[in-house]
């Protein structure tokens, strides 16, 4: 057990230290990313929401078809990987990189890496669920795809797709303030007292 958890520790150690190399002219861009999401200001929230608002906007204003879109996306992607590892050094200044800074990049590298690791093993489980229960993988994908394609038929894609985004980039600081932790604590109070209202009708 303990070689199989070494093992394991050290595999996470390269992957880690291999995604680090791999971004290592994105690690300003990548901080300051980092400290955004997480709300370390008061007025990174709306700054979020105002910026994610206009982008979307400017999308619905110009309406490009699907494939003009995705070709402006990925062509938008490519010139940042070539832009920002030339520029980030010269904007923020890589001769002021402390060990401060180099622990949270390490930490985020890390992070990355476990995402991925855990969106791998749900992956996995999936085809394990496949094979060794086909009724309830079949049952299952087919309800969960037409809950999906319900909604989608019933909410602009648009606009779907607006509150996904602003949600997601709102998670880490939801996560890192305790927000949801709290929200989810209230609603587990909530049922726990509708589960003893109807104990105490049942007696």
């Amino acid at each position: 057990m303990a070689e199989g958890d070494n093992r394991s520790t050290n595999l996470l150690a390269a992957e880690t230290a291999s995604l680090e190399e791999q971004l290592q002219g994105w690690g300003e861009v990548m901080l300051m990313a980092d400290k955004v999401l997480r709300w370390e200001r008061a007025w990174f929230p709306p700054a979020i929401m105002g910026v994610v608002s206009l982008v979307f906007l400017t999308i619905y204003y110009l309406d490009p078809s699907v494939l003009s879109g995705v070709s402006c996306f990925v062509m938008f992607l490519c010139l940042a990987d070539y832009l920002v590892p030339i520029l980030a050094p010269r904007i923020f200044g890589s001769n002021k990189w402390t060990t401060e800074q180099q622990q949270r990049f390490h930490e985020i590298c890390s992070n990355l890496v476990k995402t991925r690791r855990r969106a791998v093993g749900w992956w996995k489980r999936l085809f394990t669920l496949k094979e060794e229960k086909p009724k309830m993988y079949f049952m299952t994908m087919i309800v969960s795809l037409a809950a999906v394609a319900w909604v989608g038929q019933q909410v602009h894609n648009l606009l779907l797709t607006y509150l996904i985004v602003t949600f997601l980039l709102l998670l880490p600081g939801l996560n890192q303030h305790g927000i949801i932790l709290k929200y989810i604590g209230m609603a587990k109070r909530e049922i726990n007292k509708l589960l003893k209202q109807k104990e105490k009708k049942n007696e």
